[in-house]
């Protein structure tokens, strides 16, 4: 039977949580104690391996279906009344808050975001002007229906971190390389700098609002900052970054995550996050080491949901085997949900990893 380790560091209160949600799973974890049983959530819980949110968004272009306060409360729902995850993630897009500011985009199937005219000259930062909560008021609605649903489970919000929103700005769009991206941060730092601060307030608005309406948690999204090594991920990236976790400090437990950052967990983990998310390819135990010991999150392999269920059972204890001496753990995936995953086979995680961690567990 898996050993459960005892924690004994004091309880976070967290200042805009609400009581009784400052003991749920994931809040306590998040702050270093030790849980009723470890948390779970997925990322990329709410949508495409759902048959209920085919249903509900057929027909409906994603981004008018992040604005529609109706659809994103039923999305975002979905997966906590099919598989008892211990958190929401708030249904949305990284992209939602430049669309909300004027930026001229659309998110096309099958591709991703695409910027009309893409941000490369100091005359172009101007478009991007400051966030303000009258933008999004369709956030706000959301999250509070969502929080009066919820009851006992946290509501993660989110955001885009400001390198991964300025590679698609810089870009136009998806890219492989970020040599544009790559490019303007060592050819230009001045502008690069600009267009960074302005992104990071406009995240820092994001999650604020967010926050306000009632969000329990936040987690900044990094996709790209894989891309860079160490160096420029310190000297270019991490401030803006630390910029938009320090406008919430204290009021939420913070996650940054990012894709293939097993080099960068370090100085992820200074950037003020209280909790590290980790990809699929460095083992919880190595990342504990990386990341100064504070709280990990992760980090099964999604496409181990699409093998035999022995297979899933056998990787998920591995990975609870691997975090058995952490501070804290968040179980999640090491990336999101794929869309061929059976929703069966997510149900089953739940109920593995409950069973595994609860308190009655020896």
């Amino acid at each position: 039977m898996l050993r459960v380790t005892v924690r004994t560091a004091a309880p976070v209160r967290w200042t805009a949580v609400q009581e009784h949600l400052q003991d749920s799973p994931l809040l306590v974890a998040a702050g270093g104690g030790r849980p009723e049983r470890t948390p779970v959530w997925f990322m990329r819980q709410a949508g495409r391996s759902l048959p209920e949110y085919l249903a509900v968004r057929e027909g409906v272009p994603m981004l008018e279906s992040c604005a529609r306060p109706d659809l994103v409360t039923e999305i975002t729902l979905q997966p906590v009344r099919r598989y008892g995850v211990d958190a929401a993630i708030f249904y949305s897009d990284i992209v939602v808050p430049l669309k909300a500011v004027g930026v001229d985009l659309d998110i096309k199937p099958g591709v991703g975001p695409v910027i009309a005219d893409p941000v490369r000259t100091a005359a172009d930062l101007q478009r991007l002007r400051p966030l303000e909560p009258g933008d999004v008021a369709y956030v706000t609605e959301a999250v509070r229906s969502l929080v009066g649903e919820l009851g006992s489970t946290p509501l993660i919000g989110f955001a885009g971190a400001p390198f991964t929103l300025a590679t698609y700005l810089v870009e136009g769009g998806p890219s492989k390389e970020h040599a544009r991206t790559k490019a303007l941060m060592l050819g230009e730092p001045e502008l690069w700098a600009g267009l960074m601060s302005r992104l990071a307030a406009i995240s820092a608005a994001f999650l604020r609002v967010q926050v306000d309406a009632g969000a329990s948690a936040v987690q900044l999204f990094d996709s790209w900052a894989g891309v860079l090594p160490r160096r420029l991920y310190e000297e270019h990236v991490a401030p803006w970054s630390a910029q938009v976790l320090g406008a919430l400090e204290g009021r939420v437990p913070r996650i940054t995550f990012g894709v293939g950052t097993g080099e960068l967990l370090g100085s992820m983990a200074a950037t003020g996050a209280e909790v590290v998310g980790v990809d699929f390819r460095v083992p919880l135990d190595e990342a504990a080491r990386r990341a100064a010991g504070k709280p990990l999150q992760g980090n099964l392999d999604p496409a181990v949901l699409l093998a035999p269920w022995p297979v899933v059972e056998r990787e998920v204890l591995r990975v609870l085997d691997e975090a058995r001496d952490l501070p804290g753990h968040v179980f999640n995936l090491g990336h999101g949900v794929l869309p061929a995953s059976d929703p069966d086979v997510l149900r089953r995680v739940v109920e593995l990893v409950h069973e595994r961690t609860g308190t009655t567990a020896g």
